[in-house]
């Protein structure tokens, strides 16, 4: 019997933005690797134009056939290096998405855009749906950027962004862990490489700090972008309860993460809260189904985690170095 590999396409109406659009499985028992055969630019076209693209209804075949999307689409999937946030090992390079506490949210980020390099491609693979909440929100970075002030555009395009982070035992993520060593030389020489300052603090603190730009642009279509983690690292961006508490048991250079302008002259407050505000104007969110597959153009667009409940389990990969 001949399986239907196309797709049914839903878009949003003109007046708002569709973030993702939705390709859907024609014919029941399409697999997703089928439809991609034929399909795969039309995806990727879609993914440049929108910035994240949703494939639903079709039949992925677990961890081993979510690495075969990955590998359809993009390639190899990465592994994940220099470390923000807690993932573990699913299989090769299939991770689980940040494994914060439910009850918290995730802030609207770029995967790794404050490394050298970062993957421009994201796969998120829906293997058990919440019970509430629990979205992948996303937020259009063309958007953001021509959302934010003008002086303050250009303040942060002329100087750039600079991100502290502190690895200090019982805080968030070890560097051996971020860095996928125990190996001091092999941190300084990976630094090295990429632009990295290396402090050694104490018996087994590690300081780094990385300038990076505020505004890229983007290598398929040209656009500019707001593409930075200067708003994700930033100690206001916790809650008011957690950014208070860490300022007073932490002098400032040593609070675990934080970001300046990159000369290194602190950004006002107000500043950070201007920025916060055009991220979550720019915000579009939709619910989980199981089996889902999402893919983010991770220089488009920023996503994050809403709070949930429930056994919520979503599989990450990321794919195509940039």
């Amino acid at each position: 019997m001949r399986v239907d590999t196309s797709a049914r396409i839903s878009l949003a109406p003109d007046n708002e933005p569709a973030l993702p659009p939705v390709f859907s499985a024609a014919a029941a028992g399409t697999t997703a690797t089928a439809f991609l055969q034929s399909a795969r630019d039309a995806v990727r076209k879609r993914l440049h134009e929108h910035g994240a693209v949703l494939l639903r209804g079709f039949d992925v075949g677990g961890v081993d056939g979510f690495d075969r999307i990955v590998r359809a689409v993009s390639g190899t999937p990465l592994t994940y290096a220099e470390r923000s946030s807690p993932r573990s090992v699913i299989k090769g390079q299939i991770y689980t998405s940040t494994d914060y506490p439910p009850a918290e949210e995730i802030f609207l980020h770029n995967e790794n855009s404050y490394q050298a390099t970062w993957p421009l491609t994201l796969f998120f693979h829906c293997i058990t749906p919440p019970d509430t909440q629990g979205a992948t929100p996303l937020a259009d970075t063309r958007r953001i950027l021509r959302s934010i002030e003008p002086a303050v555009r250009e303040e942060f395009t002329r100087r750039g962004w600079m991100v502290v982070r502190n690895f200090t035992e019982g805080f968030g993520v070890p560097w051996q862990q971020a860095f996928n060593t125990d190996d001091r030389a092999a941190v300084e020489a990976y630094c090295a490489r990429n632009r990295v300052e290396v402090e050694w603090v104490g018996r087994n603190g590690l300081r780094t700090t990385a300038r990076r730009q505020a505004v890229h642009h983007h290598p398929v279509t040209g656009e500019a972008v707001w593409f930075n983690h200067l708003t994700f690292f930033h100690v206001t961006t916790l809650s008011e309860e957690d950014c208070s508490g860490l300022r007073e048991l932490f002098g400032e250079k040593d609070l675990p993460t934080n970001t300046y302008f990159g000369d290194g002259e602190r950004v006002p407050d107000e500043t950070m809260a201007h920025l916060r505000d055009c991220y979550r104007a720019a915000q579009r969110r939709f619910d989980w189904q199981r089996d889902d597959v999402l893919l983010v153009d991770n220089m488009l667009a920023a996503h994050g985690r809403e709070p949930f409940t429930g056994p919520r389990k979503i599989a990450v990969a990321m794919a195509e170095p940039s």
